[in-house]
């Protein structure tokens, strides 16, 4: 079967399976899962996760994402949208861009419908393996409600519970028709500037009832100059679709786990406590130790994760 952006055959799900485990042969990947059984990240009730950004120097396609997480024992993740345009044929995961590359033709009812097929067959690789995808982070296109129409689509058929994006109340305004029609949450991003207002109630919340927050809890302890995330996530608990789990310090340094000031345990036993269910993903953005490479660091990660609620 073509592309829709000519970029040649979407692979069939006995290829998929095939080149994944030739994949893991090749790069080594550690497993930290057990080589029998399906993995499992969710310690205390806790769900731990991964936003596959993550492994972005070295997984990208499918199914390298799927052995990553693998690798690391994870059975949660917030997709990013190349893995999923790759598999699906879906334009915009790849090939050329720039001001010279031709626009995408419009795709044809038919040819969303294979794209959307596709993802309900990516959903079956990755539930039968053990992992749920319970957000994705794949844009909307040209923002054009044909094209916005079609990412909450794609996020139901990956059985998503909702699509992340970066704060901006323009997105949220536009965006808040679509996910209440669907019943799929819209969870913004927020960097260094951009955190949940603490003051007042969020406006951007008052948009829409599936407006939520994809919650950097690392980058608000650096924007913040050093405040706790925990009264964030205590006063908009019910408007969490999830965490962003790093280690950073007041002064903005990015480190590995537990040399920051970041209290990720304490957010986590907080999660444990009050048996909320909203995921919380690890977000690999300190610097790989020479002769480490991504997969090894989330591993580590999600090892600090299970000790911290055991």
């Amino acid at each position: 079967m073509k592309t829709p952006n000519g970029s040649g055959t979407s692979p069939t799900r006995r290829e998929f399976l095939g080149s994944a485990a030739a994949l893991a042969a090749a790069l080594a990947l550690p497993r930290s899962a057990p080589a029998a059984g399906k993995p499992n990240s969710v310690f205390g009730g806790v769900r731990i996760g991964c936003i596959t950004y993550s492994y972005r120097s070295m997984a990208n396609t499918a199914d390298e994402t799927l052995q990553a997480l693998l690798a690391g024992g994870l059975s949660e993740v917030e997709l990013m949208g190349g893995p999923i345009q790759q598999f699906a044929g879906i334009p915009g995961g790849g090939g050329k861009k720039g001001k010279d590359a031709p626009a995408p033709a419009k795709p044809t009812d038919a040819q969303r419908e294979e794209q959307l097929a596709k993802c309900r067959e990516l959903r079956k690789i990755y539930n039968d393996a053990g992992i749920n995808i319970h957000i994705h982070k794949m844009g909307f296109g040209s923002s054009s409600n044909e094209d916005i129409e079609f990412s909450f689509l794609v996020a139901k058929a990956l059985g998503c519970i909702g699509v992340s994006l970066e704060r901006s109340e323009d997105m949220a305004r536009k965006l808040a028709p679509f996910a209440e029609k669907h019943k799929i949450w819209v969870a913004f991003h927020n960097h260094t500037n951009n955190y949940p207002v603490m003051d007042k109630p969020d406006p951007i919340l008052e948009i829409g009832p599936y407006i939520g927050f994809n919650f950097d809890i690392g980058h608000y302890v650096a924007g913040s100059k050093g405040l706790s995330p925990i009264p964030v996530i205590e006063k908009y608990h019910d408007r969490m679709v999830s965490l962003h789990l790093k280690d950073r310090t007041a002064e903005g340094g990015n480190l590995p786990w537990g040399q920051g000031t970041t209290p990720i345990k304490e957010v986590l036993h907080l999660i444990r406590k009050e048996k909320w269910t909203f995921p919380a993903d690890i977000e690999l953005e300190y610097k790989i130790p020479e002769g480490s490479n991504a997969v090894a660091e989330v591993a580590k990660c999600v090892q600090f994760c299970k000790a911290a609620l055991a």
